[in-house]
Parts: C-alpha cells; sequence; structure tokens
C-alpha cells in the first residue's frame, strides 16, 4: 500500500468507498488498480471531504456508499468539496458465491473496486425539497405501519386468554376491542390492553393530522395534477409518487425510471444466452408497491392496459403480467410530462403492446 503523504496524485483519478455506520465511516481508495489507502473516521461527512481532498491533492476523485439510514448529507457534502460521488442500491454490489465474509472494510473495498471497473451506477438523488416534501407520506407509512402492529399485538394478547375465537376474522376494530374486552373481569389484563389501545387512538390521531398536512401540500404542488390524471392513481397514490419521482421528464429514458423504482427484470447475459426473471427489486420499495397496486386500478380503467393484462397473464401469470402494466403505466405518466400533455387514455401503438 502505498505512503499517501508522499505519493503525487495529480492529474490521477482515485476511487474510493465508503462503508456508512452511525458513527464512523470505513474508507477504501484505490488508484491505479490497486489499494492505496485505509481509514476509518467519525461519521462526519466534512471532516471525511476534507481528508479525501487532503490524501488525494490534485486528483479527481470518485466515492461511493450505499443507500441508508444515513440518506443524502454525506452525498452533498462530497460534492460541495467537488468530489464526484455516486450512492447504490446495497443489491447492486455483487457478491461472489464462495465470498459471504463481510466487514466494514471488505465492503469498502468491495464499493472501490467496482467503482474502479465501472460496474456501478448510481441512484438518483433527490433535492432537498423534494426529500422534505415526501417526508409526509413515508411518515404517515411508517404510523400505519405501526398501528396495524399494535392491531396485531392486541389480538394475540386476546387469543393468549382464550377471548377471541379461532376462526374469528373481523378486522380488529375499535368495537370489535370493547366487545371483546366484554368477556373478561381481570383488570390486569384490561390495563394492559388499554396501553396498547391509548396508543392505537393516538396514532389514529396523527395519521389523520398528517392526512390533512398531505391534502395541502397538495394543493400547492404543480405536479399533482399530471399523476392525478393517470388512472389508478387516486390521491393519496399522487402524493407519494409527485414527492419520489418529481417531474419525470428528468428521466432520459424508461430504462433509467424503471431502475430507479425497481421495476426492472433481472437479467442473466452468457453470450448469446440471455435469460430474464423477476424484477430485481433494487429501486425504491415505496415506489414499487404504489405503482403495482395503482396497476390493479388502472387495469379496469384504461381499455388497452387491461386488453395488455389479458393477454400477457396466461402465459406469464398475474404477478409478472401486473408488473408489465406498472412498467407501461408508470412509462407513460413519464410521457405526459415529457410532452407536457395529459395522460393519454387507450393510448396504443405496436411498440407499446409488445410483451
Amino acid at each position: 500500500m502505498k505512503n499517501t503523504e508522499q505519493t503525487s496524485y495529480t492529474g490521477k483519478e482515485v476511487f474510493i468507498g465508503i462503508d456508512v455506520h452511525k458513527k464512523s465511516y470505513s474508507v477504501v481508495a484505490r488508484c491505479d488498480r490497486e489499494v492505496v489507502k485505509k481509514w476509518t473516521t467519525v461519521a462526519s461527512p466534512k471532516e471525511l471531504s476534507q481528508q479525501m481532498q487532503k490524501y488525494f491533492s490534485g486528483a479527481t476523485i470518485h466515492s461511493v456508499y450505499e443507500a441508508g439510514f444515513s440518506g443524502f448529507a454525506l452525498h452533498r457534502e462530497l460534492v460541495r468539496h467537488g468530489i464526484d460521488n455516486i450512492v447504490v442500491h446495497a443489491a447492486s454490489i455483487e457478491i461472489a458465491a464462495n465470498d459471504r465474509v463481510k466487514t466494514d472494510k471488505r465492503d469498502a473495498q468491495k464499493m472501490a473496486a467496482l467503482l474502479e471497473a465501472g460496474r456501478l451506477r448510481g441512484n438518483r438523488i433527490p433535492s432537498e425539497q423534494e426529500e422534505q416534501r415526501r417526508m409526509l407520506t413515508r411518515t404517515r407509512q411508517q404510523l400505519v405501519e405501526e398501528r396495524t402492529a399494535i392491531k396485531n399485538k392486541i389480538r394475540m394478547k386476546f387469543h393468549q386468554l382464550g377471548l377471541i375465537e379461532y376462526d374469528e376474522n373481523r378486522p380488529m376494530s375499535h368495537k370489535l376491542v370493547k366487545e371483546l374486552l366484554g368477556g373478561t373481569d381481570s383488570s390486569e389484563f384490561r390495563i394492559v390492553i388499554q396501553a396498547y389501545w391509548n396508543i392505537w387512538k393516538k396514532l389514529d390521531e396523527e395519521i389523520c393530522n398528517l392526512a390533512g398536512a398531505i391534502k395541502e401540500q397538495a394543493k400547492t404542488d404543480p405536479l399533482d395534477a399530471t399523476y392525478r390524471w393517470a388512472p389508478g392513481v387516486g390521491p393519496l397514490s399522487a402524493r407519494i409518487l409527485a414527492p419520489e419521482l418529481g417531474d419525470m421528464s428528468q428521466f432520459n429514458n424508461e430504462r433509467q425510471l424503471f431502475s430507479y423504482t425497481g421495476l426492472t427484470p433481472w437479467e442473466y447475459s452468457s453470450g448469446e444466452n440471455i435469460r430474464r426473471g423477476h424484477i430485481s427489486r433494487q429501486g425504491n420499495s415505496r415506489l414499487r408497491a404504489i405503482l403495482v397496486e395503482s396497476a390493479w386500478r388502472a387495469i379496469q380503467k384504461d381499455r388497452a392496459l387491461g386488453e395488455f393484462f389479458e393477454r400477457l397473464y396466461p402465459r406469464t401469470g398475474k404477478k409478472r403480467a401486473i408488473v408489465a402494466v406498472a412498467r407501461k403505466l408508470i412509462g407513460r405518466i413519464r410521457a405526459a410530462f415529457h410532452n407536457q400533455v395529459n395522460y393519454q387514455m387507450e393510448y396504443r401503438n405496436s411498440k407499446a403492446l409488445t410483451a
């Protein structure tokens, strides 16, 4: 490994992999196809940026880290310091079948090597405004998931004391909780259920507050109308898609869009043989879920999409067919943005209806 204090990097390219943790960064740098420096530093975007510039003065610096809890603050700081950084999905990091050892430095080294080889493609980075605007729908979804978990815990408590029949399939509701509590005199059990119930009621309140804020946000978003015009996209779906995808004309092509949403089929190529399988799932899972949900509604409203689904699913199965519809749906919404028109219902051409 070279001594970076004595080596000149002027005019060279340096490729750096960063393994991000809450309190520290593990960093590995490569130049001319060899590792030239490894180090660990505190999780400070500004300090890391300054270190990279100091160690590799005069070089063109490329860096990469995996998307995760840390968001994009590190990315923005690196870019501000003139560093060419990308953020990648964890699933895009190649893993050899016989390489299952995972350490921070190995992860950073692997990212640096793949970056130097040109085998990594960065995710789209949202603007700070987009990131802030989408916090409403993301937080609402998190609270809905927490509420579902609370409901399940209440149901399990009733099962624990045999207060709910094995074939009871009514969804857990406030009315059902009150009814089931009538079957026990246990003060301890009532206290436990009431504790969960209070959390549930508070979550209801906060979800309602967020719904109001989301509705107000829609009034000031010029993108909302274009999303709402598409079949299958309701008010809440539009509020998820608009901050997550923004003006979709920014995507250079549909392939780039499909990759970002995780709707690109997995592909294995060997020689002249190409095999395609399930979707890669490397994109935004929230987007993927809402697009598939919207696609199910869209085939009922857009006759061309419905006919496409009916022709496709007998040979692919309904799950794969609806993913294909979701790709077509989001592609047409992108076209609406690109052409500055409303979504074209029952749009047909030979390319569009090719499976």
